[in-house]
């Protein structure tokens, strides 16, 4: 299974942009295990806002 939120992430954005890297898709996204270990995933079921939070909680400014 996928995360619930895969179509609409702005992840797939950042990737298009060239902002990040694919591999957060395939460690995180994708993944039936981690998908559910993905900050962005947990904030966004809480209704917290996580812009520029990247699936291990850092931010996008600091990491690719």
């Amino acid at each position: 299974m996928v995360c619930t939120w895969h179509d609409l992430c702005p992840l797939r954005r950042w990737e298009r942009q060239g902002k990040i890297s694919e591999k957060w898709k395939r460690q995180y996204c994708l993944s039936n295990e981690n998908w559910k270990e993905c900050k962005r995933y947990q904030l966004e079921e809480r209704g917290i806002s996580h812009e520029n939070i990247l699936p291990d909680g850092s931010m996008l400014s600091k990491a690719g």
